[in-house]
């Protein structure tokens, strides 16, 4: 398939906001992963030694299929950014080219290193070696199209935090779930159910493919494209959302006990919810309606401006009636 990469270089007074609100325009269009490029990125904590040098310039890179919905697609991403410059006097300038998935995927090998994450976690590109230390779990991704490799801080508190949280046995629900990093790493820690749900069809097809990479039996869980946890009937112990703010905050409408929410609980009593993809600068925001929504916030981890929340589900109060 052919894809339409779409660079947006920008320059602003928070360019970490600015970077989300970016994010956020293509996540509108259905895409729930994109690179981030950021000159002060801490280069020892998200890349390897030999990887190539930081950008010059802050930009915000999303593909999109080229298909019979792309002129639609592209006509609203411009439209969205020519609105977000004005509105936060965000200086943009947006380019774009077309590429195969092959020519991706060798982009990627120049960047994707082995990184050890957490105390036992190493995630590798299925193309690097590696020599496992007794007590490592050796998480295999091939990120193709989804994205999501553990380079990024976002990525990375989620990891630390399923290490630190998960339970053997737990049912692990990941939302959003781009390359299924946080699958592979969820089974591998003891989970005894997955499931994942993405927007993109892309995005599913490639966390099948890594659970295959890593052995995960295929019993063991289920993919499927759709909206949060919109329709989903099922309930666990665990959940993941590696997404953007305005995203956590929708989801906390669906997947709390608060009196906001308006579908059946995801979550049982007590089950945790790891939330990441949140601005450093946010964090008090989506605290507050984490509990709100019924959760106590146990733990929060920050790196290189983000923060990743815990949350445990309080009971309901209409259960204790």
């Amino acid at each position: 398939m052919k894809w339409i990469e779409m660079r947006v270089q920008f320059e602003a007074a928070h360019p970490e906001v600015a970077g989300e609100l970016i994010a956020d325009a293509f996540h509108d269009l259905g895409l729930q992963g994109v690179v981030i490029e950021d000159p002060h990125l801490d280069h020892t904590v998200d890349w390897a030694p030999d990887s190539p040098s930081l950008p010059a310039q802050h930009a915000i890179i999303g593909y999109l299929a080229d298909n019979v919905q792309l002129a639609a697609r592209l006509a609203a991403l411009k439209e969205a950014l020519e609105k977000l410059a004005v509105r936060e006097a965000v200086a943009l300038k947006l380019s774009q080219r077309r590429v195969d998935e092959t020519e991706w995927a060798e982009a990627w090998k120049a960047y994707f290193k082995p990184i050890r994450v957490g105390e036992r976690i190493v995630v590798k590109p299925t193309w690097e070696a590696w020599d496992k230390a007794p007590g490592e779990l050796i998480i295999e991704i091939d990120p193709g199209m989804a994205f999501g490799t553990g380079t990024h801080p976002t990525t990375a508190l989620c990891l630390e935090l399923l290490e630190a949280h998960l339970k053997p046995g737990d049912d692990c629900l990941d939302i959003g779930t781009g390359s299924g990093i946080l699958m592979a790493a969820a089974a591998q820690l003891g989970a005894r159910r997955l499931s994942g749900v993405d927007t993109d069809a892309v995005a599913v097809e490639t966390a099948r493919g890594n659970l295959e990479l890593n052995r995960v039996d295929p019993a063991a869980y289920d993919l499927h494209i759709g909206n949060l946890t919109l329709g989903m009937a099922r309930q666990y112990t665990l959940a993941t959302a590696n997404i953007i703010t305005p995203v956590i905050l929708q989801l906390l409408d669906l997947i709390g006990n608060g009196p906001s929410r308006d579908a059946a609980p995801v979550l049982v009593p007590g089950g945790r919810l790891i939330v990441s993809g949140i601005l450093a600068e946010n964090r008090a925001q989506v605290a507050e309606k984490m509990q709100q929504a019924g959760f106590d916030v146990i733990e929060s981890r920050d790196l290189d401006g983000w923060t990743a929340l815990v949350g445990v589900l309080r009971e309901s109060p209409v259960s204790r009636a």
